[in-house]
């Protein structure tokens, strides 16, 4: 199986040095810039799970792209999607799969509007990862998961292909018969997470341990949870309950990478984690008074131009 992985920075780097590493078919495809860094340096990943060093992982630009692949692995930040589709257009063949690992649920409408519903999985990934101004991929804890399946729930050929493909590789990775489920799931959890971290500035334990930030985070979680029911994905009491306890865990220094974003003056999610979720809500006539907060919240981050 050919393997497009788009982008070799936290996310891309980390996944597809993984499968490198397994002696699976992988290309990246990135800019000038960061094809020579790879051919000069290597791609290194730094684990607490298992270092990896690769010696000149191949490469492609957008210029060098002309040719169709099995497998597109997409995960960039919501504002980099339109032009990352246009990036990989011509990797997309009739036979080929996209697999984004955005948050959220909006990419499955711009992918399927732009390659056709047929040729986009659905899939999600779990990992805390960065990268370091040399070019490192810097795994921050001991979770990394990839999740990925057909959006009607079959069980296809090509997503057992997928499997076998990323099985031997050092990460989490499972074929799922309710991937749209498990992406609201996460979607639920880290709207959550993202809105209440960001919203006090501050990580979970500091939160739970001020008066009433209990409640509040409980209250944006239900909101959170009332959306996704309304949509018909609302998940189940052992994934709720779950989500409750990492985000009122006392002493928990858990944050959304989105507050990290906000902190170093950068760009954020607000309008594809928050408000989608917030609009969706709207359409069904959900009333989410602390996820509105959180995303007025971040709107005003935005408007003051402090972000990149």
């Amino acid at each position: 199986m050919r393997i497009l992985v788009v982008g070799a920075g936290a996310t891309g780097g980390y996944f597809g040095g993984r499968l490198l590493q397994a002696g699976q078919d992988v290309t990246f495809l990135v800019r000038e810039r960061r094809a020579a860094l790879l051919a000069r340096h290597g791609l290194r990943i730094r684990s607490a799970m298992g270092d990896a060093d690769i010696a000149a992982p191949p490469t492609l630009t957008t210029a060098t792209l002309r040719a169709p692949f099995d497998l597109v692995l997409l995960g960039c930040k919501a504002w980099d999607l339109p032009q990352a589709m246009e990036d990989i257009a011509p990797a997309v063949g009739e036979q080929s799969a996209v697999l984004p690992v955005l948050n959220g649920m909006r990419q499955l409408d711009l992918l399927d509007a732009r390659f056709g519903a047929a040729r986009v999985l659905g899939g999600q990934c779990a990992i805390a990862a960065t990268l370091d101004d040399d070019g490192t991929v810097r795994h921050l804890n001991r979770t990394h998961s990839l999740g990925f399946g057909e959006r009607d729930g079959s069980d296809s050929e090509r997503v057992r292909r997928i499997a076998r493909a990323m099985a031997g590789a050092n990460f989490d990775s499972r074929a799922s018969r309710h991937v749209v489920q498990d992406m609201w799931d996460k979607w639920v959890f880290l709207a959550s997470l993202a809105g209440i971290t960001c919203l006090m500035r501050a990580p979970v334990g500091d939160i739970v341990a001020a008066p009433g930030g209990r409640e509040a985070t409980l209250a944006l979680l239900d909101d959170c949870r009332r959306i996704a029911a309304a949509c018909g994905h609302e998940p189940d009491a052992a994934v709720i309950e779950r989500a409750r306890g990492l985000l009122t865990e006392a002493g928990s220094t858990f944050s959304a990478s989105m507050l990290r974003d906000l902190e170093h003056g950068g760009r954020v999610e607000a309008d594809h984690v928050i408000g989608d979720l917030l609009a969706r809500g709207e359409a069904h006539g959900v009333e989410a008074p602390v996820l509105r907060l959180a995303y007025a919240h971040l709107k005003a981050y935005e408007a003051r131009g402090a972000c990149g």
